[in-house]
């Protein structure tokens, strides 16, 4: 496991922008200065399975490891997901959001093709220190994927791009040529992006303490074993978060929103977008 925090977290983004390039555009869009020091990432989030080897608090030790804490925790009915959320005491690390799909909720099919991926996976990759940005460690079919896609748009962005960073979070808080999130989104929208629309642009408020805004996912080749396919692969999300009773900012997540907000890597909404 990695020993520095800032070396992980580099070689995430590094890992990151390898599928999703449009994420400098942003960076180059929000900054104040070439040096982007007003860029700060709010989140991390993470996808995995609850089996075993790669459940949850296999990805969760990498980061407890360096210091972090458990915090909240969160269920996705709909979509058979639980998650939780780590903060480190050193506030300017990033926050990281891991969640994972509850196979046996799932279909027999479903369950099937899960457990042949994860049977390909190495028990000593998982703490390799690189893990978390390692990408897929099996192979499978676009039929797969496409199998797997419709039931679980989640299973298979898994399926095709594995264990890395699926989004990163820039906090509107600390921008600044912005104040609001409003203001990020429509310069988004001038430059060209596309918003994920799912449950409106901004999911939350300031009654919940948070807004949340993202893009729709970038495209990228993915090498299946019968071809490559361009897919849907990662987006950059936005977050602004609002003052508690005590003065302090709020630090967890709202369920509802992060709902709306793992659409960004659904194709079928992009295609409505």
């Amino acid at each position: 496991m990695h020993k520095d925090i800032n070396t992980l977290f580099e070689c995430l983004w590094n890992n990151y922008l390898e599928v999703t390039p449009s994420a400098k555009k942003v960076h180059q869009l929000l900054a104040s200065s070439e040096q982007g020091d007003d860029i700060i990432n709010d989140h991390v989030a993470f996808r995995t399975f609850n089996i075993g080897k790669v459940g949850l608090d296999k990805l969760a030790a990498h980061f407890l490891a360096l210091g972090y804490e458990e915090k909240g925790e969160y269920h996705f009915e709909a979509k058979k997901l639980y998650a939780k959320h780590f903060e480190h005491p050193d506030d300017t690390q990033p926050k990281v959001f891991i969640s994972e799909l509850l196979v046996e909720k799932c279909s027999p099919a479903l369950q099937a093709l899960v457990h042949k991926m994860v049977e390909q996976v190495d028990a000593g990759a998982v703490s390799a220190d690189d893990f978390l940005y390692s990408g897929t460690h099996w192979q499978v079919s676009h039929s797969d994927y496409e199998a797997l896609l419709a039931e679980s748009e989640y299973a298979a962005w898994m399926a095709a791009y594995g264990y890395r960073a699926n989004h990163f979070t820039v906090s509107v808080n600390h921008l600044s040529n912005f104040e609001t999130l409003e203001s990020v989104n429509q310069a988004l929208k001038d430059a060209g992006f596309t918003l994920n629309t799912s449950g409106g642009e901004i999911k939350g408020s300031p009654e919940v303490c948070l807004e949340q805004s993202s893009t729709m996912a970038d495209k990228a080749e993915v090498s299946f074993t019968d071809g490559k396919v361009a897919i849907p692969s990662c987006f950059y999300e936005f977050a602004r978060r609002y003052p508690l009773a005590d003065g302090k900012l709020y630090t967890g997540f709202v369920a509802a929103s992060a709902d709306k907000i793992f659409e960004s890597t659904n194709a079928k909404v992009q295609c409505n977008a």
